[in-house]
């Protein structure tokens, strides 16, 4: 089976002229193919060719395009009023609801019009490619398209092949993709395929913590973005989403997947769901959005320095002893330099991984004055600072005036392994480990597809190479020990690796 895109006969179908319908057909024109749309609503069809020449119209304003080119990418646009007319059409992509009875009934209709030789896509973001293609008369010939809203601006499109999908029909769509001006990576049939598995990393990991009472989430979003260098924090984006899209996906991953932990949705993201509080769109969600606008909370100031308290920095981990010291010193605060912590000093901790109740345990440290501070991420940028259930108000807040003292915000929060940063950057890279290791897409593919289609500042891999993978085998280590959770069990291709000392992209021959 072979489709010929150079062909000047060939011909792209759209069926669904919704948001990601008409997207889709912008970038199709935009890269030179001649495309047919269609929806059972045929107004619906008229408005988004009205839509796409506007768009089209607006790119060539901003200089992306010329008007010539734009107008040639117009006229190669046609709608039609009947299915039957995608019959000339060597591939058809569907871009319908996420309704599996809908899409079944539109792929049989579509079999019974294309050539046997077309190749009918899907562009479903969570529903089972090679279950959407069992009741197909030629399943082989089935295949996932996914693209990510808004199309023309998310350059990311993963191809997704079916359990029965030849070879041959993914390299063509992956060619497709490109003559469409995206970056396609190849996906084996998979919950949430590629990009929708990572994402669970970042904003349920951090529902996990809100619900546990470590932060509350506008301490999350900044610290997430601040030391992190994440471009939205996980609740902004959560309410960015909508929570009736996010978590239902989410429940629907962790369904098919059996009921595997690290994709655990959280309850409390169902709950406020069903209190209508959705996010941006219904103006409440984890903000308010007074005008359409987020009203983010204003941070309070820090409290005064502690005049004259020695502050005694742990030796136990070499490299967050030195980082911290380093810190403190250009604070320019007074340092208890002794091998155990004088009575009235602040107690700081270090750990990787571990809690800081664990680290005061092991050290036989005074926990009333111990409090922990993430030395991975963010000492120069927003720094974290962690409390245990023992530690006293004063201490606390001696602690964070003294370690705002140069301007470099703080964040208080409450015991938990990993802080926030090492425990959502350990999360996010075990699942791009375990991706990595099902053979689900090529490391390169896992990383490019995350930065593209999640703006993560660094795919998971990237993340961990970055971090160290013996370091992030440590934090994830830790927090299963803690939580007796198997959310946190590393994946073997991690551990391998770490204790080869090898990157995380490295691939056995």
């Amino acid at each position: 089976m072979a489709v010929d895109l150079d062909s000047k006969d060939f011909i792209l179908g759209v069926t669904g002229a919704g948001a990601m319908g008409r997207g889709i057909v912008q970038v199709a024109a935009a890269g030179g193919l001649a495309v047919r749309l269609y929806d059972v609503n045929s107004d619906q069809t008229k408005d988004a060719l009205q839509f796409i020449e506007r768009m089209l119209g607006r790119t060539a304003e901003k200089g992306q395009m010329s008007a010539d080119d734009a107008a040639a990418a117009v006229g190669r646009v046609a709608g039609i009023e009947e299915a039957k007319d995608f019959a000339p059409c060597g591939i058809v992509i569907e871009a319908a609801t996420e309704n599996p009875e809908i899409k079944r009934k539109i792929y049989a209709e579509l079999e019974a019009i294309v050539a046997e030789d077309a190749i009918i896509a899907t562009n479903t973001s969570s529903l089972s490619v090679t279950t959407l293609a069992s009741g197909l008369d030629h399943p082989e010939r089935f295949v996932g398209m996914h693209f990510f809203n808004p199309v023309p601006l998310m350059r990311l499109v993963e191809v997704i092949d079916g359990v029965l999908t030849p070879p041959e029909i993914g390299d063509t769509l992956m060619e497709l993709g490109r003559r469409m001006t995206r970056e396609p990576v190849r996906v084996k049939d998979a919950p949430g395929f590629l990009v929708n598995q990572v994402g669970r990393g970042y904003n349920i990991e951090a529902a996990h913590m809100y619900g546990e009472c470590i932060a509350g989430t506008v301490d999350l979003d900044r610290i997430l973005q601040d030391a992190a260098g994440f471009r939205m924090g996980p609740f902004t984006l959560l309410d960015l989403t909508a929570l009736d899209v996010t978590h239902p996906a989410t429940e629907l991953i962790y369904e098919q997947f059996y009921h595997e932990p690290r994709y655990r949705p959280s309850p409390i993201l169902r709950a406020r769901m069903e209190a209508g509080m959705l996010g941006r769109k219904v103006g409440r969600g984890f903000y308010e959005y007074p005008d359409g606008k987020q009203a983010m909370p204003e941070e309070k100031a820090p409290p005064p320095a502690p005049d004259g308290r020695k502050v005694w920095i742990s030796p136990a981990e070499d490299e967050g002893h030195v980082a911290l010291l380093e810190v403190v010193e250009k604070i320019g605060a007074s340092l208890d330099r002794a091998k155990k912590p004088g009575k009235d000093s602040i107690i700081l901790v270090t750990p990787i991984g571990d809690d800081v109740t664990t680290a005061a345990v092991k050290q036989e440290l005074d926990p009333t004055r111990t409090l922990g501070v993430d030395t991975v991420m963010g000492l120069e940028s927003r720094r974290t600072l962690a409390t245990n259930p023992a530690t006293t108000r004063e201490a606390r807040d001696a602690a964070h005036g003294m370690l705002a003292g140069d301007g470099v915000p703080v964040t208080v929060i409450r015991d938990g392994p990993g802080f926030v940063c090492q425990r959502i950057i350990s999360t996010i890279c075990n699942i791009g480990c375990q991706i990595a290791q099902y053979g689900i897409a090529a490391p390169e593919d896992i990383d490019k597809a995350v930065v593209l289609g999640l703006n993560y500042p660094s795919g998971p891999l990237t993340f961990g190479d970055t971090v160290g993978p013996k370091k992030i085998l440590r934090i994830l280590e830790a927090m299963y020990r803690i939580y007796g959770d198997p959310r946190y069990r590393p994946c073997p291709w991690l551990r391998r690796r770490a204790e080869l000392g090898l990157s995380l992209f490295t691939e056995e021959v």
